[in-house]
């Protein structure tokens, strides 16, 4: 009984393409801040910043499903890791924007200079 090797190189060029699409996208945005995102907020938190956290994502999903061969697994095994990570990044979420908020107006409203 033998295994025949599969060649996948063009599933990963056309993972690194749009990984490579992703990021720079992201740069752009980083480098020309387009004030319709920069300037109007979501949930304490503009625009920009969620697009970042969106495509951030999305290019974690690609690098586990390509990379980490999560599209070859049973369904049990990849709800066992995706699950617990979409728990984990929802409130770490949380945890990011009720506490930069806080100590956002805790800065806003006090005597205590920003220094950083």
């Amino acid at each position: 009984m033998s295994h025949e090797h599969v060649s996948n190189t063009k599933r990963i060029w056309t993972v690194f393409a749009i990984l490579s699409v992703i990021t720079t996208v992201e740069v752009a945005f980083g480098i020309i801040r387009p004030d319709a995102l920069y300037m109007h907020n979501f949930l304490t938190m503009s625009l920009l910043n969620w697009l970042f956290i969106i495509l951030t994502l999305v290019k974690a999903y690609y690098i586990v499903w390509a990379f980490m061969h999560m599209e070859g697994e049973k369904k049990s095994l990849r709800n066992a890791v995706v699950y617990p990570l979409v728990f984990l990044v929802c409130y770490l979420l949380f945890i990011l924007l009720t506490e930069g908020d806080y100590i956002f107006e805790v800065f806003k409203s006090s005597t205590i200079k920003w220094n950083f």
